[in-house]
Order: C-alpha cells, then sequence, then structure tokens
C-alpha cells in the first residue's frame, strides 16, 4: 500500500509539473488591429494548450527524436527540380511537389535551415502538402542538397538577389499562384532579410518566421556551446571541406577553416558573401537591419527553451515587433529548435500552426479581396 501510495505520488507531481511548466497555452504578442484579431481567433492552435509530448518534453530529447525522424522518416520523391543559375554562375534551385494542382492553387515558399536540402526537409514539406492541401516550392541555397559551389559564393542566412530570382521564376511557373512562404531557422533569416527590404513589393502575400535567431551580430553567442560547435562541423562538412579548391584562393580562408563554433564562422564568412568585412557583411546580410520595414503579414514562433536561438535574442527585439502592426509574435515554454512535438504520439505542432495561420490569412485576404472587388464593380 505504501509503494501504490508513493507511485502515486510520483505521478502526481509529475503531472502538476508537466502542466505547471510544459503544458501552457502560447504567449501572445502583437497589435490589437482587426486583421491580427480575426487571425488569432482562427487559428485554433493560438487559443489552447500546446501540450509538449510527456515523454520528449525536454529540451534536448526533443532534438534527439527530431533528428531520429528526420535520419528514418521515409525519402521524398519531388515533383521536379530546377536548378536556376544566377549571374555569377553561382546556382540555386527550386525543388517542387502539388505540380499536379490546379494553377491557382496557393503555393507556399518553403526557405530551409542551415545546412538544410529537399531530403531533411521532406518532413515539413509533406506535411505542408497533405494538410494545407497547396503547392510546395522548396527553395534550396547555394551548395546545399545537389547543388555543389560554382563560384566561391554562399551565405549561411542566404542571398536576397537568389532568392528575388527563385520568387521569379515560381511566379513565371504559376502566375495565377498567390505565394506564401515560411522560413525555418536560418531560412527565416533570408526571408526576413528579404521582405525587409522589399516592403510592399512582393507577390509574398504572409510569412512565417519559424524559430529566428534575429541579429546575427550577436544571436550566436547565446547557443548551447555544444550545438553551437556541432553544427559549425557541419557547414565545414557542407562548404568548406569539398569546396576547397573553389575557396582557398580567399584571404580569409584559412580563417574561416579554423573556426570552432557558429559565431566564429559568421565573423569570417564575409569574403565569401562578397563583402569587405565582418561589419560589411552583418550590414548586407543581417536580417535586423531591416526587420522594422517587413509589411506582409508575419508569424513568429519561438520557444523559451531553444538551445540554438535563444530566447534573449526574442527579448532583445521584443520592442520592435510591438511596435509593427502587421506581426504576431508567439512564445512557448517548450519546443526547442524547430521540433515542437505534441502529445503522446509526438505529431508536429508547429507545423499545424503554421497551416492554420496561413489558411486563417488566406481565407480572410480572400474575403477581404472580394468585398474589394464587389465595391469596385458597385462604384
Amino acid at each position: 500500500m505504501t509503494l501504490l501510495l508513493v507511485s502515486l505520488g510520483i505521478v502526481l507531481l509529475a503531472a502538476i509539473y508537466y502542466f505547471a511548466t510544459a503544458a501552457k497555452k502560447p504567449s501572445l504578442i502583437y497589435q490589437a488591429t482587426s486583421f491580427n484579431d480575426a487571425i488569432v481567433k482562427a487559428t485554433k492552435a493560438l487559443n489552447h494548450r500546446y501540450f509538449a509530448t510527456p515523454w520528449l518534453f525536454n529540451t534536448h530529447l526533443q532534438l534527439i527524436v527530431l533528428g531520429f525522424i528526420k535520419g528514418f522518416a521515409k525519402p521524398l520523391e519531388y515533383d521536379r527540380h530546377d536548378v536556376l543559375t544566377m549571374k555569377d554562375s553561382g546556382q540555386v534551385s527550386v525543388d517542387w511537389l502539388g505540380l499536379d494542382l490546379p494553377e491557382n492553387t496557393p503555393t507556399m515558399l518553403v526557405l530551409h535551415t542551415i545546412s538544410g536540402n529537399p531530403q531533411s526537409m521532406r518532413g515539413f514539406v509533406r506535411y505542408v502538402r497533405e494538410n494545407l492541401g497547396w503547392r510546395v516550392a522548396l527553395c534550396v541555397r547555394r551548395g546545399h542538397g545537389e547543388l555543389s559551389l560554382k563560384t566561391a559564393n554562399f551565405n549561411t542566412m542566404g542571398n536576397t538577389d537568389d532568392f528575388a530570382a527563385q520568387i521569379e521564376h515560381i511566379q513565371a511557373c504559376f502566375p495565377q499562384s498567390d505565394l506564401y512562404a515560411t522560413g525555418i531557422s536560418a531560412g527565416s533569416g533570408v526571408l526576413a532579410h528579404y521582405l525587409g527590404k522589399v516592403g510592399n513589393n512582393t507577390p509574398i502575400k504572409a510569412a512565417v518566421a519559424y524559430c529566428p535567431a534575429y541579429d546575427m551580430r550577436n544571436a550566436f553567442t547565446r547557443a548551447v556551446p555544444f550545438y553551437s560547435k556541432m553544427m559549425a562541423k557541419k557547414l565545414h562538412k557542407l562548404f568548406i571541406t569539398p569546396n576547397k579548391a573553389v575557396l582557398q584562393h580567399l584571404d580569409s580562408f584559412g580563417a574561416l577553416t579554423n573556426t570552432q563554433d557558429l559565431h566564429e564562422f559568421h565573423q569570417h564568412l564575409y569574403e565569401v558573401a562578397g563583402n569587405e568585412s565582418t561589419e560589411d557583411y552583418m550590414l548586407k546580410s543581417n536580417p535586423s537591419e531591416v526587420f522594422d520595414s517587413i509589411k506582409v503579414p508575419t508569424l513568429i514562433l519561438n520557444s523559451k527553451d531553444d538551445p540554438v536561438c535563444h530566447i534573449d535574442n526574442v527579448y532583445e527585439h521584443q520592442h520592435r515587433i510591438e511596435a509593427m502592426d502587421n506581426v504576431i509574435l508567439v512564445l512557448t515554454d517548450r519546443g526547442s529548435h524547430c521540433a515542437y512535438f505534441e502529445g503522446m504520439t509526438a505529431k508536429p505542432w508547429a507545423n499545424r500552426l503554421i497551416t492554420e495561420y496561413f489558411t486563417s490569412v488566406y481565407e480572410l485576404q480572400t474575403e477581404m479581396q472580394n468585398q474589394d472587388d464587389y465595391a469596385i464593380a458597385v462604384t
């Protein structure tokens, strides 16, 4: 009987701890405009608790399981792989899923992680295609996946000119399709940088920044050292080692080769990104420089237990978000870095949130457009 009571007590305490720390409603930071209020109301995941998977709600366990899922998930065969050659002979690509859909079906542009490729992104791409029902265009950056470096030019945060060329290609393929975009981790950097530079002059109608790092000047100094060093090794394996013949003539190559963590890597990335100095690189590649000029509706998702993109990055720039009437910031207590498993079966909560958000935005924007069209027709 004593053992039973002790066991029940442990279970009760565990339940209390779980509901107090890991099963909480997201915190929402946004201006209460009619548009934002309508989006929040229509997006179910924003109005209920996020029940982080009880058996792995620890930040490190979530990342371990995320790695297993990415490694053992069924491979995804994309419909088409379009390679685009830029003016300097560098190459990017657009990998498609859903080419059989009607031409006016919305298209989701996906910008991948810092070392991502079409297969590492297959879980998210497949989820969007199956659950949102939209066409997906994965925008692959230089040197990722099957794309070798043709020139001594790459940028972990992406190149906004390259991304603009990918958008132009996507529009040419499906001119009747509305475009939306999701940037994941580093992919949110190039997305935010592009949107900040162009303002309203973009075909993208709404965006999601999933686990962004905000300001590159100091964001990576806050990353947990183990993950920072591990990700730096991935970048060496992806960019430096296989492209030595292309990069070794650069003055900064030796320093770049000797970097040990993410912050060091980005301190010496300036030359391969086409800049004269680290400061020049930060001015031209840092999304934080132009973040306030983003005009399209944008949802930002960050977790307080993210070991890579630390929550202090968010707090440092929260006042800027509060001043923007088109941004909804979603903060959760758990979720780790781009993991966000929910329920006993570890389903992807963030993927569900993102699809619900875009569904809400698309329906509201369509309704507003129909009202405008009606008003024009009447007058």
